[in-house]
């Protein structure tokens, strides 16, 4: 019996439709990773220790710095997952993009799936 390997993907909604962006595989939990989408906007993907796949603009619009796929991930006590900006440290829920240390700001996120190579 042969085994085949299989890769899983990681998908994000660039318009109407699915663009691969990386290997699932490629990821490092707690870590970030840019990617460029195919209208010119960078995002910022995420895969948490609990190996949850996030997906948000990699613009921090405090600095309009390309850097938020360079953060620190972490979480609040009720259990929001977020990045932390590598400048000036305002953290960002992954799931709503909103700034918890500025609730008046926020950040695009995007859908992101997992697909069969």
């Amino acid at each position: 019996m042969t085994t085949v390997a299989t890769t899983t993907r990681v998908e994000l909604l660039a318009g109407r439709s699915w663009t691969s962006v990386c290997e699932w595989e490629q990821l490092t939990p707690g870590r970030g990773v840019a990617v460029l989408l195919p209208d010119g906007t960078q995002a910022a993907i995420f895969r948490d220790r609990a190996d949850q796949l996030y997906a948000v603009t990699n613009r921090d619009p405090f600095t309009g710095a390309y850097v938020l796929s360079r953060g620190l991930l972490g979480s609040t006590a009720d259990g929001r997952v977020y990045v932390a900006s590598p400048l000036l440290k305002q953290r960002f829920d992954l799931a709503t993009g909103e700034c918890l240390d500025d609730p008046g700001v926020r950040i695009p996120v995007h859908a992101a799936r997992l697909g069969a190579a």
